[in-house]
Formats: C-alpha cells, sequence, structure tokens
C-alpha cells in the first residue's frame, strides 16, 4: 500500500493523470477494463497469495487489451517471470525491480516507452545475465561490442541512446544492430518485431 501511495503522489506531481488504483489483480482488471489507461503499473505479486497474480493480470491485460501497455514492478531480480512475460506478449512491457521506480525520471521514461509500443527490461536483469552461457550459446558468434549494443538493446534503448551510452556513432549502432540480426537469423519481417526478439534470445542463452 505505501509504495501504491509513493508512485501515485510521485505520478501526480509529474502532471500524470492516474485514473484508478487497485488493490488486487480483480479489481485491476476491473479498473482497466472500465477506464482503458494508456498503462498499468502492476505489481508482480498481489493477494491473496503474493505469489504471481500480478504477473497473471499482466498477462490478461495484455491479451485482452493489446492497446493497453503493463509496467510490472518487482522486489526481486525475476527473470524467468520476466521471461514469461515477454515471451507471450513483447510489445508494449516492462519489468522494473521497484527500487527504481522512485527514480520518477526513470519511471516516466519507462511509461513513455511502454506507450510508444517499446518493451523495457530493468538493466539489472539484463547485467546479471551477462557472461552467463548455454552449452549451445546461440550468441556464440557476436562480438563483444555486439553483444554489449545488444545488452543495451535489452534495456529498451533506442540506436541514438545506445550511442551515447556506448561513446560510438548512430551508424556504427545500426551496422551492430545489422550485424545482430544477421548473425541470430532473424529476417526482416513486417509482422515481427526483431529487436525484441533479439533480446529474448539474448536472455535465454544468458539464463
Amino acid at each position: 500500500m505505501l509504495t501504491r501511495e509513493g508512485i501515485v503522489r510521485l505520478l501526480d506531481d509529474a502532471g500524470v493523470d492516474v485514473v484508478a488504483e487497485a488493490e488486487d489483480a480483480e479489481g485491476l482488471l476491473r479498473h482497466v477494463r472500465l477506464a482503458r489507461p494508456d498503462a498499468a503499473i502492476v505489481d508482480i505479486r498481489m493477494p491473496p497469495t503474493h505469489t504471481d497474480e500480478g504477473l497473471v493480470a499482466a498477462q490478461a491485460i495484455r491479451t485482452q487489451h493489446p492497446n493497453v501497455g503493463v509496467l510490472v514492478l518487482s522486489q526481486y531480480v525475476e527473470a524467468s517471470y520476466a521471461m514469461r512475460l515477454l515471451e507471450e506478449h513483447p510489445e508494449r512491457v516492462g519489468y522494473l525491480l521497484k527500487d527504481r521506480v522512485f527514480d520518477v525520471a526513470l519511471l516516466l521514461d519507462a511509461l513513455r516507452r511502454i506507450a510508444d509500443g517499446e518493451t523495457v527490461i530493468d538493466p539489472t536483469i539484463v547485467s546479471q545475465l551477462i557472461g552467463r552461457r548455454r552449452r549451445e550459446d546461440p550468441l556464440a558468434e557476436l562480438t563483444e561490442r555486439e553483444r554489449e549494443v545488444l545488452g543495451l538493446v535489452g534495456e529498451g534503448l533506442s540506436n541514438k541512446g545506445i550511442a551515447h551510452r556506448a561513446f560510438i556513432t548512430e551508424r556504427t549502432v545500426e551496422a551492430h544492430v545489422k550485424q545482430i540480426f544477421l548473425k541470430l537469423g532473424l529476417a526482416s519481417d513486417p509482422e515481427s518485431h526483431r529487436r525484441v526478439l533479439a533480446v529474448l534470445a539474448y536472455l535465454r542463452a544468458s539464463a
């Protein structure tokens, strides 16, 4: 409750219209159905069992209301939950640790990206997975720089944002991203989202 009230206050102060608050998954789904917000902020653990009710509700929102984005919050790094959500609904979805949401700039940025149809993954999840390998690694052909770029893509950064973070030109980022797609066998397809698919391949290989 305190976390929810704190987030509402931050959003109110930032000029964001908070249309409803919910104490449980049932109430959340009801409010989403009635208010049709741009995005819903969902705690991964909700009553009554405080296990994965929030995740189940987030999946239901993405299935029933595809135009509503979902930002899932978790107290712990639960990469398997993030993967579960992203694999089923890769668009308009975000996964952040709770201790980050009280940085209002980061919270607003995540909500804007999600509302724009992007995917946002907490940098802690991405960084925790870096360096881990599966026996059969689909990323084996990627160079160190390409892995770095792919990790930044996983954080939800645009090519411009990656260029700024990695101290390279935007054109160089575009070249790296193109090579990543080629090496992962992600052909151009108007019905697929290669950046999201590349990130999922990265997370699977690193888990």
